[in-house]
């Protein structure tokens, strides 16, 4: 099989058109064009507000939204190839999931992940390249319990939605805090809906618990894991790579950089059962770099665009969260008022969700042949019109990011250096740079 290169991105949570004349893309245009594989996660919905589209409820953070006019930008920007579940795919209910496939669909991208229905949202999705063809299987883990796409049957239609990964959570307390609780559950009505027939686990209420050393675990959901497992192993009959994406807020403890259990099993998995490489994304920071069994794992790519702060149109869901917002408040009120609050809501005070970088790589008979690491800034420090659009960093902001990329990817045993601003991963004899 002929060596096929790959530029991976993070979350594109852009919701404004691109000046064609930005240096600022067009430097980034010129990097990911060097790839015969360009991916990004598209996270956000893609409709005209028609209407037939609502908001929903509850949204994963803002009610995300962008004109069809953003997929064709992407598509000049370089990429061929993305992922599309995450926890802002259904910021506008079903209608505005269908929408946005519809839009997918018309701009002929290549992504995966969501569908009308669950067979759909968890089939591979295949790109042509004159190098091999490539299979991408989108997954989501953060998302609300409507969210998931519905399983078609004979005799009624599936549900549109994303391609599910289920966790569960399990604190582990002292033996006699968990009879405490046991007790509490005698006394009270908490589990008079719950079954606790497994002898480990108890169910208290919502939460699960077990003796052991305190703290909390999570796992990976088996028989999610499983349907996915098909997929990867369908692709492999398919194609010549397969590449597994993964959108996933969870976070051990409250550090963001730092991986849920089940979110390390989950890679594993998936690299065992044959992908080539997992691309990690979500958190809005940056996670470690992890090589295992010769093929790569991004835990978190971070964010590729970041503009939040610019969508015009918000439902009343949106003000009612800042308190007395009145009909006569504008987006950019909740904006500010977050930003003077940072408890509310910190991505935007916080800089690292606008320091990130672009992961090269060159597969070869299925294994990583090199990585570089090209850090990329989105402008913290900018008035809000010009924050959340990416640039390749400047040296000092390259270092840094590159510093803090090594000391995540240290406990993995990956070791980073550091060439002309660019970090280079050696996992072969040969070590090429994409620059």
């Amino acid at each position: 099989m002929n060596k096929i290169s790959f530029s991976i991105t993070g979350d594109a949570l852009v919701t404004q058109r691109m000046p064609k004349n930005d240096q600022r893309l067009l430097d980034i245009h010129g990097l990911l064009m060097k790839s015969d594989v360009r991916f990004t996660n598209l996270e956000t919905s893609i409709h005209n507000y028609e209407n037939d589209v609502y908001p929903s409820r509850h949204s994963g953070g803002d009610w995300i939204a962008a004109s069809p006019g953003i997929l064709s930008d992407l598509r000049w920007l370089g990429f061929n190839i993305m992922s599309a579940p995450n926890n802002h795919s259904m910021d506008w209910s079903h209608n505005g999931l269908v929408k946005t496939i519809e839009n997918l669909e018309r701009e002929g991208i290549v992504y995966a992940g969501v569908g009308m229905n669950l067979a759909e949202a968890s089939r591979p999705k295949y790109l042509e390249t004159p190098k091999g063809r490539v299979a991408i299987i989108a997954v989501n883990t953060t998302f609300r319990d409507w969210h998931p796409a519905g399983e078609q049957r004979s005799d009624f239609i599936g549900r549109p939605g994303i391609n599910p990964l289920h966790f569960a959570t399990i604190h582990r307390v002292r033996k006699d805090d968990l009879e405490s609780l046991k007790t509490v559950a005698r006394q009270t009505e908490i589990n008079k809906r719950v079954n606790n027939d497994k002898e480990e686990i108890f169910q208290f209420g919502d939460y699960l618990f077990e003796v052991g050393e305190p703290g909390t675990y999570t796992t990976m959901d088996k028989k999610d894991a499983n349907q996915i497992k098909k997929s990867i192993q369908e692709a492999i009959r398919m194609a010549d790579i397969v590449l597994v994406s993964n959108h996933s807020h969870e976070m051990k403890g409250t550090d963001k950089s730092q991986l849920a259990d089940f979110q390390q099993e989950f890679a594993h998995m998936c690299i065992d059962a044959g992908a080539n490489a997992y691309i990690g994304h979500g958190p809005h920071v940056i996670r470690g770099i992890e090589i295992y069994k010769e093929r790569p794992i991004f835990h978190g790519l971070g964010d590729f665009f970041y503009q939040a702060e610019l969508i015009e149109k918000q439902p009343a869901e949106f003000y009612d969260k800042y308190g007395e917002f009145g009909p006569g408040y504008v987006t950019s009120d909740g904006y500010d008022f977050r930003i003077k609050n940072e408890g509310k809501m910190n991505n935007e005070t916080n800089p690292k969700t606008y320091e990130s970088f672009i992961g090269n790589f060159n597969l070869i008979e299925g294994c990583v042949q090199n990585i570089t690491i090209h850090p990329i800034t989105l402008g913290f420090e900018k008035r809000r019109p010009g924050r959340g659009t990416p640039e390749l960093a400047s040296k000092e902001a390259g270092e840094r990011i590159l510093n803090e990329l090594r000391e995540l990817s240290s406990p993995f045993g990956t070791n980073i250096q550091s060439r002309d601003g660019i970090g280079v991963i050696e996992t072969g004899t040969n070590t090429l740079s994409l620059s």
